[in-house]
């Protein structure tokens, strides 16, 4: 009886068919990487390499190709989860450097406030001292029939200190005030620090609240040592008025 060779499209694929289609599949998985990664246990489970006449080909099972699939996925997961990781350091960084800026800049106002607030201080020209003689007393020893300062308590030697903020435009002697200093302060008036026996400033030099001007003494027109300290309006004389009040109105304590 003679057989019939079956022909159509249900005819079953050749295994040189079947072969190439796996190979197609296996070239596919090796430019990801991931067969190179697959463990040789997991190769030698599949079905041994066929001859095709062309190449031999690698007949991998279900159960190979579904390892193949997971580690892919764990790789892209891991990789996922560096980049994460990652990027919440970049945005932990970021956030330490705001905040050391942002420290740095407080330090840095707080600072400058400080020093803005000392600037614009007040003191005593005589630390610790009181007012001997009072603003437009009068008596026969002034010139002009009455004090245009006042005189603060010091005994010869005693530290005399810019009242505030200015620049020096007297320094040395001045007839019947001895030695002085007169400095125009940062508001426009003029403060004058007579009778001294010592000055340690000069001319053009700028000058701080506080800041050590000269020494007290007895030069010029006085019966004893002491400062005379004068405030006015315009570096010219007759613009004076009341120190006492000045120096309180500066926060001053007399």
């Amino acid at each position: 009886m003679a057989f019939t060779r079956v022909t159509g499209k249900h005819r079953r694929p050749g295994r040189m068919h079947r072969g190439t289609a796996r190979a197609a599949g296996v070239a596919a998985l090796t430019t990801t990487g991931v067969v190179g990664s697959l463990a040789p246990s997991a190769l030698a489970a599949g079905p041994a390499a066929q001859q095709t006449g062309l190449t031999p080909v690698v007949a991998l099972g279900d159960e190979a190709a579904a390892q193949v699939e997971a580690q892919a996925a764990a790789q892209h997961e891991a990789a996922r989860e560096a980049a994460r990781a990652a990027a919440r350091e970049a945005a932990e960084e970021a956030a330490r450097e705001r905040a050391a800026e942002e420290a740095r800049e407080a330090e840095e106002r707080a600072a400058r406030e400080a020093e803005r607030k000392r600037l614009n201080t007040f003191v005593s020209p005589i630390a610790g001292s009181y007012v001997s003689t009072g603003y437009l007393s009068g008596g026969a020893v002034w010139s002009s029939g009455s004090h245009t300062g006042v005189d603060f308590h010091a005994a010869s030697g005693t530290p005399v200190l810019s009242v505030g903020l200015g620049t020096v435009v007297e320094a040395g002697w001045g007839g019947a005030y001895g030695n002085q200093v007169v400095i125009k302060m940062h508001d426009g008036t003029y403060t004058q620090y007579g009778h001294l026996s010592a000055v340690v400033v000069s001319v053009g030099q700028q000058v701080t609240p506080g800041q050590r001007i000269g020494v007290s003494g007895a030069t010029g027109n006085v019966t004893g040592a002491h400062l005379h300290f004068e405030v006015r309006t315009t570096a010219e004389y007759g613009s004076d008025i009341d120190p006492v009040a000045y120096l309180r109105a500066h926060g001053v304590n007399l």
